[in-house]
């Protein structure tokens, strides 16, 4: 008999979370820019990215 007293687990197939997995060229020092940075404040390479690329996003101005 099954036990229905437990929860399922329920998980998202990977991509669901509106995360994509992309692939890009970066110049080695600007690489080694955000590695110093990230080192300096703790957040992971993909965390800190992401924090520039939406801030960038947020205030380029096009002309």
């Amino acid at each position: 008999m099954k036990d229905t007293s437990i929860e399922p687990l329920r998980i998202k197939r990977r991509g669901d979370d509106g995360y994509k997995n992309i692939s890009v060229r970066i110049r080695e020092d600007t690489l080694s820019e955000i590695d110093k940075i990230a080192a300096e404040t703790n957040y992971s390479r993909n965390e800190l990215i992401n924090l520039i690329l939406s801030h960038g996003i947020k205030t380029i101005i096009i002309e």
